[in-house]
């Protein structure tokens, strides 16, 4: 989206068309606000002990304006917590016709099992009642324990017959990759709902955050987070996922997009020469990517039109990528900039189409 708020606030100048937003945020008021969805003995749980909630990290500190567009923020308290915050700010002035909302409650921080089953249930009753119940253009993710892969396919059996869950929100950094098959239970259960697996920005695991240690400062961690998209989307085709469930749709969130064609280009490369060692992927991985991954557009990490316009040439497709606003976090990225780069059957798909189909809306 624009830098400048009358676009950032009215939409994309050059586009009429209709808009469907992959991506945008509600953020849980407090811990109390999931008392009254939990069962007492988890609550007793978090009195005796004194636990004021998950542990956030740096990934979006509280007074950034990364985090929350200044005139995003309320007054007290924190942005996107109110589906009238959301209507107001992006679902009415956008003409939004349908939104997903993603909820990251970093559930996957808290490592007593059960407690985290229970806390994930308890924010996905509560985005049920509070804004899916309240906002028919609203689409959701199940939020799920991810350090337990057979706890969350319950959790998915759980939420999936609310027709408003349409995603699984798989947090990009694990204690393993996705590929692994530790972690069919979860895909198992997501494709045998039609839903889609959402690989977002976010998550707690034993490892740094970058391949080989610690980063000194925040923009080498914000930099090493598409490193971790890379080996999530590695894992899943080396490891032969896609052949295991072949209806399987992924969505990489808020990651970019601009790095993928010429790491798709290596790993054909590597493909080609490794092929014999994993020969249930018989097929080129940029074919596999084309079939069951789709990127969202925010952040854009606009360069250079014409390189740019290139990249837009080597995604090879019309339908990869789908509009986000990712609110109600701060992207200096011009929408309409990227819309001018793309043919107009591109236009209408990022803007609504391609989310409307891959998410049966």
């Amino acid at each position: 989206m624009s830098a400048t708020t009358e676009a950032r606030i009215g939409g994309a100048r050059s586009w009429n068309g209709p808009v469907v937003d992959c991506d945008v945020h509600a953020n849980v008021p407090s811990l109390e606000t999931l008392f009254r969805y939990q069962d007492p003995l988890w609550v007793e749980f978090t009195r005796e002990r004194g636990w004021k909630g998950p542990v956030v990290g740096v990934t979006y500190p509280p007074e950034a304006e990364t985090t929350a567009r200044p005139e995003w923020k309320p007054a007290t308290g924190l942005p996107a917590t109110d589906v009238s915050m959301l209507r107001r700010h992006i679902l009415d002035p956008w003409k939004v016709e349908k939104a997903v909302l993603n909820c990251y409650y970093y559930v996957d921080g808290l490592r007593h099992p059960d407690w985290a089953a229970a806390l994930a249930a308890s924010v996905n009753d509560w985005v049920r009642e509070n804004w899916l119940e309240k906002e028919p253009r609203l689409r959701a993710s199940i939020v799920i324990p991810a350090r337990d892969p057979v706890a969350a396919a319950r959790e998915i059996d759980r939420c999936a017959a609310h027709p408003g869950f349409v995603q699984v929100l798989l947090p990009v950094r694990t204690n393993g990759l996705y590929g692994q098959r530790a972690y069919w239970p979860i895909f198992e259960a997501i494709t045998r709902h039609d839903l889609v697996a959402g690989i977002h920005w976010g998550g707690q695991s034993e490892g740094a955050p970058s391949p080989t240690g610690y980063a000194s400062y925040y923009a080498e961690e914000m930099v090493a987070e598409t490193q971790v998209y890379a080996a999530q989307l590695t894992s899943m085709i080396i490891e032969g996922l896609f052949q295991k469930f072949p209806t399987v749709r992924v969505s990489m969130l808020e990651g970019g997009f601009s790095w993928m064609p010429t790491w798709a280009w290596n790993l054909n490369k590597k493909w080609k020469g490794l092929r014999r060692e994993i020969p249930w992927v018989n097929r080129p991985p940029s074919e596999l990517i084309r079939e069951h991954i789709r990127f969202s557009t925010t952040p854009v990490d606009m360069g250079p039109p014409a390189h740019m316009k290139q990249i837009l040439d080597w995604l090879g497709t019309d339908d990869i990528l789908m509009f986000a606003s990712d609110y109600p976090h701060l992207h200096h990225d011009d929408i309409d900039a990227l819309l001018a780069l793309m043919p107009e059957t591109m236009r209408a798909n990022v803007m609504a189409d391609t989310a409307r189909r891959w998410y049966r809306l």
